[in-house]
């Protein structure tokens, strides 16, 4: 009995020795709210990241702040857990200072096109015309749909906040990642679906890697393959890897939805 209760309180000890993996609407209060945060990085420039979209979330009079990506004239796409229960957004485009887009669009709920299981959403929204400041993001070939791309690295960008303390900020921030392998977040979390990617943050480079929602997209090819997702309960600042989701995952179920597909 004294042989197993010293295995007990081992499995016991072992089990909260994983910190918790939250959604970034449910990081305790005080370490952040929906937004998902870009700390270490730097300021975006005009054009540098025209796909990416700041998303306006109302519902009963409140509000959510999450990004998104352009991927079609008439298509957005974000994470599940930002239009969760929302009634309506309103879309920035082309903006570098938060709410100065150089348009907006409102969207009500019916177009929004939220996957059954995955961290990610589709917006129908109204035709987009292309330009240097407003443009879409590719998604990876069919034929990549296997490739984790680990090792690789890759841009998030997004106006969430700077440091676990500060607000939101108010201009558009990116930061350069390198994608690890899921074993990392594998051994911090206690387990991680192959359906995500995993970010180790060393030095907090890129904690929370941006806005939830906001695109995770690889230097080599600039093709969108993750959606900032979530973060440790630890907050922003904790070093713990950040889970995004893995597009490769649900390139049928967007092509099915949107037409889109490469």
């Amino acid at each position: 009995m004294k042989v197993l209760a010293v295995l007990l309180l081992g499995v016991i000890a072992s089990a909260t020795a994983f910190e918790k993996p939250v959604f970034w609407k449910d990081v305790p209060v005080g370490k952040a709210s929906i937004e998902g945060r870009i700390t270490m990085g730097y300021p975006a420039y005009e054009g540098k990241v025209p796909y990416i979209v700041g998303l306006g979330f109302s519902k009963n009079g409140g509000g959510t702040w999450c990004g998104g990506s352009i991927i079609g004239n008439t298509w957005v796409m974000t994470a599940k857990h930002c239009t969760d229960g929302m009634e309506s957004v309103t879309i920035y485009y082309g903006a570098l200072w938060r709410l100065q887009a150089q348009y907006t669009h409102w969207v009500g709920r019916s177009d929004f096109i939220e996957h059954g299981s995955g961290d990610i959403s589709l917006i129908r929204t109204p035709h987009v015309d292309f330009w240097s400041l407003v443009n879409k993001v590719e998604l990876p070939r069919y034929d990549d749909r296997y490739n984790n791309y680990q090792g690789w690295w890759a841009l998030v960008s997004g106006w969430g906040k700077t440091s676990d303390e500060g607000g939101v900020s108010e201009y558009l921030n990116c930061v350069d990642v390198q994608i690890g392998e899921n074993s990392v977040c594998e051994n911090y979390y206690g387990s991680f679906s192959g359906d995500l990617i995993c970010i180790p943050t060393p030095e907090n480079k890129g904690t929370c890697s941006g806005d939830s929602g906001g695109p995770l997209v690889i230097h080599d090819g600039n093709r969108q393959v993750g959606i900032v997702s979530f973060g440790s309960s630890a907050g922003c600042l904790s070093n713990g890897p950040k889970g995004m989701v893995r597009v490769t995952s649900y390139l049928d179920w967007i092509r099915d939805n949107t037409g889109i597909s490469y």
